[in-house]
């Protein structure tokens, strides 16, 4: 989605992944008191309003974002990629014991411990399996990912979480990405 930065707010054009928020209500314009926090060096490009959600950004537009913080004082915050490390079973990519532990641990930092990443993976697993079996991916699937493929056409009917439980899965998926402590980079 492409960024335009205006005095006060930020208007998108393109919206795949609308948010339950003034974005999707206000036509596409979020205004810059509705943002917590963002991060432009995350995969895609992010911001934080203050209810919670995610909205991604297109990586070509990271300077505008980082204009639009800079311009309305939204701190830059670089949060753990805790959807990254979820669905790294899923990448079309093998890693070895070590890796695995790692991953785990760095769960464990960002408020996943091991019991519930199993049952998280288990529970996007088949979803997160076909979607990338479509795209080969074997370097990063985050929760941009996970929600285009809850709702892509390209995944198996049965697979895709159904449109009346598409705004409990996307606030599930907004919670854990939340958790991770979140540390000022700028």
């Amino acid at each position: 989605m492409t960024i335009l930065v205006l005095a006060d707010r930020a208007r998108f054009a393109g919206f795949p992944h609308a948010p339950d928020t003034e974005a999707a209500t206000a036509g596409q314009v979020l205004p810059a008191t509705a943002v917590r926090d963002a991060d432009p060096t995350a995969s895609p490009p992010e911001l934080r309003t203050v209810a919670g959600d995610t909205v991604f950004v297109d990586s070509r537009d990271t300077a505008a974002l980082e204009r639009f913080c800079a311009e309305h004082r939204i701190p830059v915050r670089r949060r753990p990629d805790i959807w990254g490390d979820l669905l790294e079973p899923f990448l079309d990519t093998r890693f070895d014991d070590r890796h695995h532990t790692a991953t785990l641990d760095r769960l464990a930092r960002g408020g996943v411990g091991r019991d519930e990443a199993v049952r998280i993976r288990r529970r996007v697993g088949p979803l997160m399996a076909a979607y990338n079996s479509l795209h080969w991916d074997w370097c990063h699937l985050g929760l941009a990912d996970l929600l285009a493929a809850a709702a892509s056409d390209h995944v198996p009917a049965e697979l895709r979480v159904p449109p009346q439980d598409r705004a409990a899965f996307r606030a599930w998926a907004m919670e854990i990405a939340d958790r991770p402590v979140r540390t000022d980079t700028a």
